[in-house]
């Protein structure tokens, strides 16, 4: 973990509210894994006080080593929008890596990547991560999901990969018109995958689990959650531990990728 000034090289609007913008490190990045975050604030301003987190969509690499990050937002509330006004060669307050990594179970084969809106934001880098272990591009299966066709990202990112990519949206403006979930569960009827990575809101999580807990599917979860430090101080990040009531972990320190059978999202069935 390291706290640094890092430099804004690009901050493209990508339609709608979303955004990305590239940061050039100076250090930290070498050991950067998919799933990790990093904390970000505004350099030179007070208000919002807090840093705010955001995955890791890519590494920027150059001459074979990484010399910053892309990361994919969101603009929702003052902290994103401070964000999305910043230009090329203005700093950011930067700290990380931070946070749990994806991991790659031995055995592994077949592959299921589900992402709700803005949770597509660490899925590229894992997918990259997959196909660079080994994995074959044709075992991998991306579901994106949305509200609407403007909340379905990185399609073209995934086609570059060679991976098959699955739509849904709720309004049905591109893809089936379903929650993400039900295309995931038909094709898990269809075919089971070894196993499931997920990133996007709770409910879907929650959704995502129970496919995966019914059918005894490994699961591994990126919580997004709010964070006031991320590095444990604040306590405000807690996810309940299975099978031990009252007992919780950490999103920032012990996540924010958890093993399906580490956390309790949902309740189990009687």
């Amino acid at each position: 973990m390291v706290q640094q000034s890092a430099k804004v090289l690009w901050n493209r609007a990508l339609g709608g509210a979303y955004h990305k913008i590239g940061l050039q490190c100076r250090r930290g990045m070498g050991r950067l894994k998919p799933g990790q975050f990093v904390m970000l604030r505004v350099s030179g301003g007070v208000n919002p006080l807090l840093r705010r987190p955001f995955s890791v969509h890519m590494p920027i690499e150059s001459e074979g080593r990484v010399t910053g990050i892309e990361i994919l937002y969101k603009v929702v509330g003052q902290g994103t929008r401070l964000l999305a006004g910043v230009t090329p060669g203005d700093s950011l307050d930067l700290l990380g890596p931070l946070g749990s990594a994806f991991l790659l179970p031995e055995n592994t084969r077949r592959i299921f990547i589900v992402a709700g809106g803005i949770g597509v934001a660490p899925m590229v880098f894992l997918a990259g991560h997959l196909l660079n272990r080994g994995v074959a591009a044709e075992d991998v299966t991306v579901f994106v999901g949305g509200r609407t066709s403007s909340d379905l990202l990185c399609l073209n990112d995934f086609d570059r990969l060679g991976i098959a990519c699955r739509t849904a949206t709720d309004d049905g403006s591109a893809g089936d018109h379903c929650l993400v979930t039900l295309p995931v569960e038909l094709a898990v009827d269809g075919r089971q995958p070894d196993v499931i990575y997920a990133c996007g809101p709770l409910e879907m999580l929650k959704c995502v689990s129970g496919i995966a807990e019914n059918r005894g599917i490994a699961c591994q979860v990126s919580i997004e959650t709010r964070m006031a430090c991320g590095m444990g101080a604040c306590l405000g990040c807690a996810v309940a531990v299975r099978n031990a009531p009252g007992v919780y972990v950490h999103a920032c320190l012990d996540g924010p990728v958890f093993d399906l059978q580490e956390i309790q999202l949902f309740e189990p069935a009687d």
